[in-house]
């Protein structure tokens, strides 16, 4: 059976940061549609396209900033993915359509979406159960809140979301290391299991910081796992193919 190939992409709205001072001048790009968005979202299509599942965060659903675009159908349609769903979690109307997407080549059999509580609402997870070498895989799909008090309320609600499963896959943008989330939240009472050698993924330009990850249960067997040299945003993806062991 062929490795199940997964990737994480905070993908910025489509906007490229180079600079942190890009943060102040590409402000507006959060609130305006721009040329370069639309080049940009086609290099992330083409990041993406060799994955079976991709787990998408800081997308837009279709509004001004994105040229009314639904950003996870175009990246969906471009890569040919046949299953994609493009979660919304901050809607500010016409200015803006915030959220999380995912795309996969292997149909669920089922999907779910979640508001994750926080201080601040906005956050969400996607829950899928994917057939997988004759088992039943459940991903949950995520991007936590910067806050530590937020992200500890969310990742109790993912406990128990996950709470007697046997084969479980968390990965995102979890805005934390490994190691406090594993050791410090409600993630420390699972058997979930970072994959080895963590490495940096933000900023892209310079990464020094590990915010996006892979968590599995360990009858998974990490056969590959890298951080994709690629500055089309501000993070860079996380790639990771994993077998049962």
């Amino acid at each position: 059976m062929a490795p199940l190939r997964l990737l994480s992409f905070n993908i910025q709205v489509g906007i490229q940061t180079t600079r942190y001072r890009h943060y102040v001048t590409n402000g507006w790009k959060h609130v305006l549609p721009h040329m370069d968005r639309a080049l940009n979202l086609r290099r992330i299509a083409d990041v993406v396209s060799d994955y079976d599942v991709v787990a998408l965060q800081e997308v837009d659903s279709g509004s001004l900033r994105s040229g009314y675009i639904n950003q996870v159908e175009y990246v969906a349609d471009r890569g040919q993915f046949p299953y994609w769903y493009a979660q919304l979690n901050r809607d500010l109307g016409p200015l803006a359509q915030h959220g999380n997407g995912v795309l996969t080549r292997i149909r669920p059999s089922n999907m779910e979406d979640h508001k994750l509580p926080g201080a601040i609402p906005g956050r969400g997870a996607i829950v899928l159960r994917l057939p997988y070498a004759g088992r039943t895989v459940l991903l949950v799909l995520l991007h936590l809140s910067l806050g530590d008090r937020s992200r500890k309320r969310q990742l109790d609600y993912v406990t128990r979301l996950i709470a007697d499963e046997e084969h479980v896959i968390v990965m995102g943008d979890l805005n934390s290391s490994t190691t406090r989330l594993l050791l410090e939240t409600p993630l420390a009472g699972t058997n979930l299991l970072p994959v080895e050698d963590v490495q940096p993924t933000y900023p892209a330009w310079r990464p020094h910081i590990a915010l996006d990850h892979v968590l599995v249960s360990p009858t998974f067997r990490v056969d590959d796992y890298r951080v994709l040299d690629c500055t089309v945003s501000d993070h860079r993806p996380v790639a990771v193919s994993l077998s049962f062991r």
